[in-house]
């Protein structure tokens, strides 16, 4: 980077683990400053060990108040806010008959409500910016997952919201866009209080249906998140990427 230039500012939510641990550090290792938002301290301190770059940031984004709070802190801190990845969500469901409003209330919270408000929050530092909005969402929301409905709505809403807030933002200067993984090595699935046994079964499923073979790793969704995120991609927005193997075309 520049020493002239002013160092890119990127917030990650759901960073203490998985896509948001990698989507962090491949943006820190790429010179930005980075702030990991999570629930838990431990999980975003291993994010943030030995790389400099990385500044936890502990909040839970369902929070009322949370979105105001995380943009102050990154403002108060920084001075600017470059690129939101709004990528914290949780899995869990089950089939229609099992489901209340314990088990699908937390889903629409964390998956949809939470980013439309810290993006809402955001947008006037990211206009200041000329930012970016990166949404993670699934490919298995283009498709259909049985027995686990809630989550991939939650997902295709996202992806409704990236479409719409592109068109929305862009006279603005912010982009909109949108990573959909498949079947990413995550720990994701450890809440979904599924058996070793079923998880082993729905692991073999994800990776018969997918072309290439194999479960994806975090870090290929972080690259393609930096990617769609860099300065590169200006004329991409309102754009959905699948980085899943093949799965949705298959």
């Amino acid at each position: 980077m520049d020493s002239a230039e002013p160092q890119r500012i990127i917030v990650v939510t759901g960073a203490g683990t998985g896509i948001g641990r990698a989507t962090a550090r491949a943006f820190a290792d790429a010179g930005a400053g980075v702030v990991a938002v999570g629930r838990r301290p431990g999980p975003l301190a291993e994010t943030a060990e030995g790389v400099p770059g990385i500044r936890p940031l502990v909040a839970d984004i369902t929070a009322e108040g949370a979105a105001e709070r995380i943009v102050r802190s990154v403002l108060n801190a920084h001075g600017r806010l470059d690129v939101l990845v709004n990528n914290a969500g949780i899995a869990t469901g089950g089939p229609l008959g099992t489901l209340d409003r314990s088990v699908v209330g937390p889903l629409v919270e964390t998956n949809l409500v939470a980013p439309v408000l810290l993006t809402q929050a955001a947008v006037p530092a990211l206009e200041a910016t000329g930012g970016v909005v990166v949404n993670v969402t699934t490919t298995v929301g283009q498709r259909g997952w049985p027995n686990n409905s809630v989550y991939p709505a939650t997902k295709s809403a996202l992806e409704t919201l990236t479409r719409c807030w592109a068109v929305e933002l862009a006279p603005r200067g912010i982009r909109v866009v949108a990573v959909a993984p498949g079947a990413i090595e995550t720990p994701i699935a450890d809440h979904m209080g599924l058996t070793p046994e079923r998880r082993a079964a729905v692991r073999a499923w994800q990776i018969a249906r997918t072309p290439l073979g194999r479960v994806g790793l975090p870090e290929e969704v972080a690259w393609a998140i930096t990617r769609l995120a860099s300065p590169e991609a200006a004329f991409l927005t309102g754009t959905v990427l699948p980085v899943d193997g093949g799965a949705l075309v298959a």
